[in-house]
């Protein structure tokens, strides 16, 4: 159905990633005013101390989702810019060592067109495929966002990396735990692309829990 892939910023299709996000921050979401990202691409001054990642379909070559990692530089993460975090955050920790999840999109529209094919072609509609329509759209969504933090983690592994913060919607901060991904919160919710809290993740913490709970998703994540 999908690979994953990192995406050098060096690599011709690093503007495909910058459209994807364009497409689900401006056009899908409202997230980001258009006139602030001329040329149809969304682009900011973390891209370029970032390791980008990216969901592309097997069929056709497209790709419909995408995050990264943001590492530490002299412009700071853009999580401390946007939240208020509790007093010792980073206290005891390498900076160096800690990367943020950032820009995590998942375009919408192929998720609906590709869950409506899969449960409504050759079928006449009824409730109970709109039921299970949501169930199907929720399983995909679990698996792309697996994926990306498998992608992430790695890199992390590669790098020796200790943490990861991120600032997330109740939603997602819920799937990753129930995958296994273990965030502890930092700091008050604010709003910033509708509520979101600050979240930290130490990378050994979450991996020995991933090795005695879901032994299943931890090779996955440290498979090659």
């Amino acid at each position: 159905m999908f690979y994953y892939q990192k995406i050098l910023r060096t690599d011709e299709r690093i503007n495909e990633v910058y459209m994807l996000r364009y497409k689900v921050y401006c056009d899908e979401w409202g997230f980001e005013n258009p006139e602030d990202h001329p040329g149809g691409v969304e682009i900011d001054e973390f891209d370029e101390c970032s390791s980008h990642f990216a969901v592309i379909r097997k069929d056709n070559d497209e790709m419909i989702g995408t995050t990264r990692i943001i590492f530490c530089s002299d412009k700071g993460f853009p999580l401390e810019g946007h939240a208020e975090l509790d007093k010792g955050t980073f206290g005891g920790l390498d900076r160096d060592l800690v990367g943020e999840v950032s820009r995590l999109a998942v375009s919408k529209d192929y998720r609906r067109r590709y869950v409506d094919k899969v449960m409504f072609e050759f079928k006449e509609y009824n409730q109970d495929y709109e039921k299970q329509t949501t169930i199907e759209r929720r399983k995909l969504d679990q698996e792309i966002v697996l994926n990306l933090y498998s992608c992430i983690c790695k890199e992390c592994m590669e790098r020796q990396m200790t943490h990861l913060i991120a600032v997330m919607a109740d939603g997602l901060y819920l799937l990753l735990r129930r995958i296994g991904i273990i965030f502890t919160k930092i700091g008050p919710s604010v709003d910033y692309h509708g509520p979101r809290t600050p979240y930290i993740c130490c990378i050994d913490t979450t991996m020995k829990n991933l090795q005695r709970k879901r032994p299943e998703i931890y090779e996955r994540f440290i498979s090659a």
